[in-house]
């Protein structure tokens, strides 16, 4: 049995960036003494969020918990990979925290996109998955009206007020394919505005290629947090290629009873998936069957 790895995979940018922030504010001498928090899990990977809080940095869940916290708990915030609304950054500042800003650069230009064509008076469209952090985030930067988008038929039945200029982004990890049949979508229906595709060029690449390799193996396992949107979509990339595709969060998840038919087995992983555990499972794997 052959198993053949993705060539991008695991912890990407903005992830590598977030989780060594964290790490690099535990060795800092001035927080000797200090409390230690992430605004909402730095990556959506439970197992270094687990490791984090083995080192003593706690997760702040909303606004309402930090508040709850007396003076003397009140120390440094890392914002997480996926970023944070505007005011909500504020109301850490005003309620006496120290901000370091963990949030991929990604992200980042699409707040600037979205505060910049807000302030012109365009409508935003976010093309992306309600209720996800980095969509959350994206609409706290917005001066106007947003709307979310996360399906083809949600795109089919939206109808923009008479008149509104709209401007249309992504959130980062969003299926590539998908964001484009949206946009055909409002193409098609004639609205009057702009579109900027800030889906990430790595959550492109990654997608393009598991499509790619599942379509070549017998089996794929895709390795990632249980609330990765990022791995979820690379799955559902995955599944539609490979019928015997299987999505992981450890070594510990993987169950396989492969037939003796199948000679090719393929690995990705999302992109907060720690390389330790891509190793770990691409060497059972090898050894194994």
């Amino acid at each position: 049995m052959e198993v053949i790895l993705a060539e991008h995979m695991g912890f990407c940018f903005g992830a590598q960036k977030a989780v060594d922030t964290v790490y690099e504010q535990i060795e800092n001498e001035e927080n000797v003494g200090r409390p230690i928090y992430t605004f909402g899990p730095i990556v959506h990977n439970e197992e270094v969020v687990n490791d984090l809080q083995r080192k003593g940095v706690r997760v702040l869940s909303d606004l309402a918990e930090a508040e709850k916290l007396p003076d003397g708990e009140r120390g440094t915030v890392i914002i997480r990979a996926h970023g944070v609304a505007r005011a909500v950054r504020e109301r850490l500042e005003k309620q006496g925290y120290t901000l370091v800003d963990a949030t991929c650069p990604f992200v980042k230009r699409i707040y600037n996109i979205v505060e910049k064509e807000s302030e012109a008076g365009k409508s935003i469209v976010i093309v992306g998955n309600a209720g996800h952090p980095e969509v959350e985030g994206i609409r706290g930067w917005s001066n106007t009206k947003t709307y979310i988008i996360g399906s083809l038929e949600e795109a089919e039945k939206f109808t923009p007020e008479e008149g509104e200029e709209l401007c249309i982004v992504s959130q980062t990890t969003f299926n590539y394919k998908k964001f484009q049949d949206v946009v055909e979508i409002f193409g098609e229906k004639g609205y009057n505005g702009s579109v900027v595709n800030t889906v990430c060029n790595a959550t492109e690449v990654r997608q393009a290629e598991a499509r790619e390799l599942a379509a070549r193996v017998d089996v794929m396992i895709v390795i990632g947090g249980n609330h990765s949107s990022n791995t979820r979509k690379l799955y559902e990339i995955c599944r539609q290629e490979c019928e015997m595709t299987y999505y992981i969060q450890t070594l510990d998840d993987l169950h396989l009873n492969l037939p003796k038919s199948v000679r090719l087995v393929g690995i990705t992983a999302g992109a907060s998936t720690p390389n330790n555990i891509i190793e770990e499972v691409q060497n059972y794997v090898r050894i194994n069957f």
